[in-house]
């Protein structure tokens, strides 16, 4: 059974997140020649200002640019 875990900065709606779901579950099946209900796709969004890049969080670089 593939898990595939993705981890995102939040903001995108919910109609984004269940295309991801949709469009990653199709890539797995149609690679690994599993069936659709065989694949697990787990999405957690992390706040900006959880989410650090170059010892900064994201947030804080969004207000700079």
């Amino acid at each position: 059974m593939p898990i595939i875990n993705i981890q995102l900065i939040e903001g995108r709606d919910a109609e984004q997140i269940e295309s991801l779901i949709a469009e990653v579950t199709e890539t797995v099946v149609r690679n690994l020649q599993v069936r659709p209900e065989q694949v697990r796709v787990l999405v957690t969004e992390i706040p900006a200002t959880h989410w650090g890049v170059g010892g900064k969080s994201k947030r804080s670089l969004e207000k700079e640019s």
